[in-house]
């Protein structure tokens, strides 16, 4: 039976955002998820591209790129697609041994392995929030990962509309540039402008996501791995205008992972801009500006760097230190408290290397399970006990937790167990949608369990874990979340103490 016209003129209203910074956003009901109005492609930025391009972001206003109708007067926009990723060197599957049948549909939704469409232009956001409350709904920003060199927002593994209907969260993932369209380190210039997309995004859904059914008030933003340290950068840049509620670190904070200095940011820069013919010193940006953007990602991409850690090769293009957005020494301003004294909740899975091992060996290196141990602690576990630690001596609410559940249908190869990323199936639950093998009875209860956890911190940065029976983070005693354990669908709690000698001796060497 066809809907009437008014009947079909009511939908359509239901599903309009209206935006004081693009007009009317038409979106859609979520194929997958019934009573979810999905928004996708939503521009929050100028298309960084001429002038723009390295440049720091612009605000968004209407053009021509997008589909827009004028209806009564009123800017509609209809965005039913993911648009553009950003530009990025697409990586390839690795031949790994032992591995599983869903092995490499997995690597391709998490490492951004794909067909997408590649531009510039790219510098949107998509939402999904359910259309059944009155009330202002809680808003979760995601950023995600990929080495400061690749990732999107337009595959399963990210897919918002599951969260947004469990939780009854509004669910927002944005695209941000990455390797040298998003951190150039040219001399002279903002070196980061992949920070400053972020930043921008947040402030856009701060701006409209009212017109979404959303509580500017509160705001909520997560990033996972280079995401992840992202997000806590965000809490020593903007310690006194943080604007968001709460911060969400999964597998990464501020001291995981090196930074460029201005010096080695520039070498890199005026590497590929010599081997582009714009010169290897002055102002080459504006011949930079008239390359073909394919030919300065391969360039780029050629860059090399001397490896001083075999488990994670740094890229050249990456965040560089100014003082502004990054800082050289977190380890110093975290002792320090030169950080928001927002709600964290902050930590890592139990065997993050068991995704790190693939590139490792497709690299030909080899390294010991000494090692992979070291790494583990050394990047994920120890920062976060760190930075968790600084926290909650400043009296600001922290949580800290470690997901370990290894479920049959996100197994990569056989001892992989919970390795980077995959906690994440636990959030968005799409493990059955990228694998094709249904999720355990078991699963979807921890599923449910972690999703209800998430909800409720971002419902109630303060005290919404707190009322759930989560102790806040306190290095001497039993507050350490450890999620799925032995495959449980539950939560427990241990104590951190006796890492703390092995925490310090490893930190000390980074």
């Amino acid at each position: 039976m066809r809907l009437t016209w008014l009947a079909f003129a009511a939908v359509a209203v239901a599903r309009q955002a209206h935006v004081g910074s693009n007009g009317i956003i038409q979106g859609h009901e979520a194929s997958k998820n019934p009573g979810v109005t999905e928004w996708l492609g939503v521009p929050y930025a100028q298309p960084p591209v001429d002038q723009l391009r390295f440049a720091p972001p612009q605000p968004y206003t209407p053009r021509g790129e997008v589909s827009i109708i004028w209806v009564d007067a009123f800017l509609i926009l209809q965005l039913t697609e993911m648009y553009r990723d950003c530009m990025y060197s697409v990586s390839k599957l690795v031949d790994y041994p032992d591995k599983t049948p869903q092995f490499g549909s997995i690597f391709e939704a998490f490492a951004a392995i794909n067909n997408n469409t590649q531009s510039e232009d790219c510098l949107t956001l998509n939402v999904w929030s359910k259309q059944d409350s009155k009330q202002p709904k809680p808003v979760y920003i995601h950023f995600y990962g990929g080495r400061w060199t690749s990732g999107t927002t337009n595959t399963p593994f990210y897919y918002g509309g599951g969260f947004a209907d469990a939780e009854d969260v509004i669910v927002v993932t944005v695209n941000s540039r990455m390797n040298i369209f998003g951190f150039p380190g040219l001399p002279g210039h903002p070196p980061n402008p992949g920070l400053l997309d972020q930043r921008l995004a947040v402030e856009w859904v701060k701006k409209n996501i009212h017109g979404f059914g959303g509580d500017p008030n509160r705001v909520t933003i997560s990033g996972q791995s280079c995401g992840s340290a992202a997000v806590d950068y965000w809490a020593y840049a903007y310690q006194s205008e943080p604007l968001v509620a709460g911060l969400i670190s999964h597998s990464g904070t501020a001291i995981s992972f090196p930074t460029n200095n201005r010096t080695t940011a520039a070498e890199h820069w005026y590497t590929v801009s010599d081997q582009l013919g714009c010169g290897s010193s002055g102002d080459v940006l504006p011949c930079m500006r008239k390359q073909n953007a394919s030919a300065i990602l391969a360039a780029a991409s050629a860059v090399k760097v001397p490896t001083t850690n075999p488990a994670r090769k740094a890229p050249a293009f990456q965040p560089t230190v100014d003082d502004v957005t990054v800082f050289e020494n977190y380890t110093l301003l975290s002792q320090q408290g030169k950080f928001a004294r927002i709600p964290y909740l902050v930590g890592h899975n139990a065997n993050e290397a068991g995704f790190y091992k693939i590139a490792t060996y497709a690299q030909g290196s080899t390294l010991t399970d000494e090692q992979w141990d070291d790494f583990n602690m050394q990047t994920f576990f120890c920062p976060s006990n760190f930075e968790a630690a600084h926290r909650s001596r400043r009296h600001t609410p922290v949580w800290r937790f470690q997901y370990n559940a290894d479920w049959d249908n996100t197994r990569l190869y056989p001892t992989s167990g919970a390795y980077h990323g995959v906690e994440f199936n636990m959030i968005f639950g799409e493990s059955a949608e990228v694998t094709g093998i249904a999720e355990s009875d078991t699963q979807r209860q921890l599923q449910e369990e972690m999703r209800s956890a998430w909800g409720t911190f971002i419902a109630d940065p303060q005290n919404g874990l707190r009322a759930m029976g989560w102790p806040s983070y306190n290095p001497e005693a039993l507050t350490l979340a450890e999620i799925g354990l032995d495959n449980h669908p539950g939560v427990s709690f241990v104590s951190t103490k006796n890492s703390s000698q092995r925490c310090a001796a490893l930190l000390a060497q980074i």
